[in-house]
């Protein structure tokens, strides 16, 4: 039996994309809709999406329950690493010369300054409730009641 591989990523990106949208992230997928979010006021949370395991059996489940908290970020977006490559680029390089590069991440920006982020070595490997409590702590430090 064959695959075709393309149709493959295409069916798993498709989801991908599809869960965080459900989850009420709003997708970037240009470094021009990258700018124009950052540069909203308040708190933005950024998930850079992937298609590795991790991405879909820990992150992608915390960022959508990570959200159900007193206080959360006024903004929720999500970048997807290795499909819309400038967009993501763009991002990182807004996150500053400290970010070190990995997906699936978060990154938490105020006024369109990074300061917070979970990283993937503080994901893979790790459960999903276990980055829900890390993004929580993150948004009680960061983020005003809604």
């Amino acid at each position: 039996m064959t695959m075709d591989f393309n149709f493959y990523m295409e069916d798993i990106t498709k989801q991908a994309r599809s869960e965080m949208e459900a989850s009420g992230y709003e997708q970037l997928t240009t470094p021009e809709e990258v700018e124009a979010a950052f540069k909203r006021p308040g708190t933005t949370l950024v998930m850079v999406n992937s298609v590795c395991g991790c991405a879909g059996g820990i992150a992608r489940p915390a960022a959508a329950h990570a959200i159900h908290y007193d206080k959360r970020p006024d903004h929720l977006v999500t970048v997807f690493a290795g499909q819309d490559k400038e967009a993501t680029a763009y991002a990182r390089m807004i996150f500053g010369e400290d970010h070190l590069p990995s997906s699936p991440s978060f990154a938490l920006l105020k006024d369109g300054k990074l300061v917070a982020e979970v990283g993937r070595y503080e994901i893979e490997g790790h459960d999903p409730m276990s980055v829900v409590t890390n993004l929580q702590g993150q948004f009680e430090e960061h983020c005003e009641e809604i």
